[in-house]
């Protein structure tokens, strides 16, 4: 059995008990530890940033997913503290704390906000209160998704539900045949037009939002391999979407995008990495377990370039795309801005030292890192 691929995210889950015997003996068996990432040549600093403000929240030790509304963003820490603030000015709007720990967070459609604890509890708060709990049937790793009133959740045992924003009412639940594994990590879960559309394994489904029904299915990756752990297919982290068009990661398996339009399926090209993708309307962008940082042509997803060995062993966020720069967050506590057209260094940020704990995003001419450390930083060209 081929265990490399797994030896630096044997965080797949648990849906099952046989499951947990599994990971074990797994962990027992991966014994070869991550190559030292290579050293950085000295820093550049070819676009002028600044830092224009931070923020403190508690530790972040779940996988976080940073919310955007407009110049609003929401970030939550693992012990359950929620917070909304303005990116122009770096002010906190508003605090809360659901009172456990999360696993999955944030959602919101900037007035409602909604995240799942550890004990699989779905939270909804609005303006520093708590407006209501409910009990999902199994754990979540996957945001919860805030539109049109309603909030939208995908648990680990592959049910899809729907639920009001205001009374925490079930509208509709929809289940579908669960694998023995599921990734600890966040999934895809969004709106585009009026279908929701989510990833289930390696595939993206299109969902009516009324009544969860399905719509259209297409695969990004297939399962493969002799066991649960080698059949491990997920999607993955973030996506990028220009128009109806969406580009997804299969966990360690392939990149592709899908027409949601119509379900159709443009193209899929093989990738080896656990985070999600990034974007423009010229290239998809993504980083592999390698420490690669790879452009795909949206069009047909053939390579467009490779930067294979400026951040070589380094456990990368997926980029964001910004201005004529891709911001990447690094494990061991840097920033990386590149070059959109070819991935040159561009410049390199240290915000508080510890690892980037969720993906950079960006709010109006903001862009946001949050630190496993609880540091919220806000950066701008200069």
């Amino acid at each position: 059995m081929n265990l490399k691929r797994y030896k630096s995210t044997l965080a797949p889950v648990l849906r099952i008990g046989a499951a947990a015997a599994l990971i074990a003996a797994l962990a027992g068996c991966v014994g070869t530890s991550r190559p030292k990432p290579a050293e950085l040549p000295p820093s550049v600093a070819l676009m002028g940033i600044k830092q224009a403000w931070s923020i403190r929240i508690p530790a972040v030790n779940f996988p976080l997913s940073t919310i955007v509304n407009g110049d609003q963003i929401a970030v939550a820490s693992g012990d359950g503290v929620v917070v909304v603030f303005d990116a122009r000015a770096g002010t906190e709007l508003w605090r809360a704390n659901v009172g456990a720990p999360l696993a999955a967070g944030v959602g919101s459609d900037g007035k409602l906000v909604a995240v799942v604890t550890a004990n699989s509890e779905l939270v909804a708060l609005e303006a520093g209160k708590v407006l209501w709990k409910e009990r999902l049937t199994a754990q979540a790793y996957t945001p919860p998704l805030v539109a049109g009133r309603r909030v939208f959740v995908q648990a680990a045992d592959r049910t899809t539900s729907a639920w009001d924003g205001q009374s925490g009412r079930r509208l509709w639940s929809q289940q579908r045949t669960a694998e023995n594994l599921v990734l600890k990590k966040p999934g895809v879960l969004l709106a585009v037009g009026d279908t929701l559309v989510a990833g289930v394994g390696g595939r993206l489904v299109g969902i009516s939002p009324a009544n969860g029904s399905s719509r259209w299915e297409s695969p990004i990756a297939a399962p493969r391999g002799t066991n649960d752990v080698e059949r491990l297919v997920d999607l993955t982290g973030s996506v990028s979407r220009q128009g109806d068009v969406i580009c997804a990661r299969a966990y360690f398996a392939s990149v592709g995008c899908v027409d949601t339009s119509r379900g159709a399926l443009l193209w899929t090209k093989p990738a080896v990495g656990a985070d999600g993708v990034g974007g423009d309307d010229r290239y998809v962008y993504g980083t592999e377990d390698s420490g690669a940082v790879v452009a795909w042509r949206r069009t047909d997803g053939e390579r467009a370039w490779q930067q294979a060995d400026l951040l070589k062993y380094r456990i990368l966020t997926a980029p964001l795309a910004v201005g004529r720069s891709l911001i990447i967050g690094d494990a061991t506590g840097l920033v990386h801005v590149l070059s959109r057209e070819d991935g040159s260094p561009l410049n390199r940020l240290n915000p508080d030292g510890s690892a980037i704990a969720a993906t950079p995003v960006l709010a109006g001419n903001t862009v946001v890192v949050v630190t496993r450390n609880g540091g919220v930083f806000g950066y701008r060209p200069e």
